[in-house]
């Protein structure tokens, strides 16, 4: 139990870890007011509209990935979060004024929901290699199963609170209250002692540009597998808001039936991230196995009878999704070259969120052809793809059972780029299946 909230033991990642968890609560009330609102305020029931709202909340990761990961790299994490902090919430506080107005629209939504796209693109990348800044690599892993479980104990609370919200004091008192939730991160990011953050490995001249990044992930056929499956379930999988609000209509349910099933899927993702954050180092092994439990529940998911048993499913789901996508940003996090960590993080953001942008339409095109059941069955077996694609990598890897000759050597030194040679003739000494890795004592 000790070693699974070891990160905690910092000063630092206290502060952050509160403030997350506070500003998480928030984010997620809002997010089941938006995909409410959409479908049921602005338009008729119109799951393609919902599918197009995440389109343009999560396609700018996507669009600015060439400057994101490199603004990441450059200038200050902690000043850079501090903005984009403060223009998520006053962007809060604009939707939730025109809800009370009544003058809020599907196309100012659509803008809205782009701008928050905006902040975001580059908010994820700093917020995600931050993380490391404050911990630093050898405890880069639990920390990030931590910030999983504070977002997922946010998600059990957020959409519950967030419905009970809807139907007590309207749509746009939620984003306002989300808004002043913001208070609590930008109040972390203020009390952390700077002079205990990691030092930040910088590139040197000509080295701040995308381009390093692609070539980095691409000489690295482990990252790509895991982008790849990435893409996959963030494209066509991961479309909660589709899936969740079209089930609570389907069963014939309101604002609180649709809550409930976020924060079904949250109690599993909390379980998830918890024993996430209990594991050494994260294996691709794991991630390729929660994509086949990802696509099998959400198949099972698709074929139940009655609400609860629905609920219930989506337990498993949440727990399956958040095991994928705690591994898959740690194993990214700890393997890859400190002077290239945010935009290879930005890269992978861009993959999974900007992968939206062409799922999200599609998914709700076909909820509202072929009922919800059908567009989760599709995501079910985007997972199963996903998974057939790290069995794969597994297998002809080597790694599945460790042949030597065939392995790659990953070594990472936190003052030098990292190297990667490929392939391994002599073993090397280890049962990790993942990557030899070998530090250089940590600096203040």
């Amino acid at each position: 139990m000790r070693n699974m909230f070891r990160s905690l033991g910092i000063f630092n990642y206290r502060l952050w870890f509160l403030g997350a968890l506070v500003s998480n609560i928030g984010a997620w009330m809002q997010a089941t007011a938006q995909d409410w609102v959409v479908l049921t305020e602005l338009t008729n029931h119109d799951a393609t509209a919902v599918g197009v709202t995440m389109a343009c909340q999560f396609g700018p990761p996507l669009v600015l990935v060439g400057v994101t990961g490199w603004v990441a790299d450059r200038f200050d994490r902690r000043k850079l979060l501090l903005l984009t902090q403060s223009s998520l919430g006053i962007l809060s506080v604009v939707i939730g004024v025109l809800l009370l107005t009544g003058v809020l629209t599907l196309p100012i939504m659509l803008v809205l929901a782009t701008l928050f796209g905006v902040a975001n693109a580059f908010d994820a990348p700093a917020r995600q290699a931050f993380v490391s800044d404050i911990v630093g690599r050898s405890q880069a892993s639990n920390a990030v199963a931590l910030n999983s479980a504070s977002f997922n104990m946010a998600r059990l609370i957020g959409p519950a609170v967030g419905s009970i919200l809807l139907i007590l004091v309207g749509s746009g008192w939620v984003f306002v209250i989300n808004a002043a939730t913001f208070a609590a991160m930008l109040a972390a990011l203020i009390l952390i002692r700077r002079d205990e953050l990691q030092p930040v490995a910088r590139s040197k001249k000509g080295g701040g540009r995308l381009s390093d990044g692609v070539r980095y992930v691409a000489g690295r056929p482990d990252l790509v597998v895991t982008f790849a499956m990435a893409f996959l379930m963030g494209a066509f999988g991961m479309n909660f808001p589709i899936f969740a609000s079209t089930m609570a209509v389907e069963f014939g349910r309101d604002a609180d039936g649709y809550g409930l099933l976020s924060s079904a899927l949250a109690a599993g993702s909390l379980v998830g991230a918890l024993l996430a954050a209990r594991r050494d180092r994260a294996r691709l092994r794991v991630v390729m196995l929660a994509s086949a439990g990802f696509g099998a529940m959400s198949i099972v998911s698709a074929m139940m009878p009655a609400y609860l048993a629905y609920a219930l499913v989506c337990m498993a789901i949440g727990f399956c999704t958040v095991t994928m996508l705690t591994t898959a940003n740690g194993f990214v996090q700890t393997t890859t070259d400190p002077a290239l960590r945010g935009r290879v993080l930005a890269l992978y953001l861009a993959v999974m969120m900007g992968s939206t942008p062409i799922g999200a339409p599609i998914i709700g095109a076909v909820a509202d052809a072929w009922g919800p059941r059908t567009a989760i069955v599709v995501g079910g077996i985007a997972g199963l793809v996903a998974a057939a694609i790290g069995a794969a990598w597994l297998l002809f890897s080597g790694r599945l059972h460790r042949a030597d000759d065939r392995r790659f050597h990953l070594t990472i030194d936190e003052t030098r780029p990292v190297t990667v040679v490929t392939p391994v003739v002599e073993p090397t000494g280890t049962d990790d299946a993942v990557a030899q890795t070998h530090a250089a004592p940590t600096r203040r």
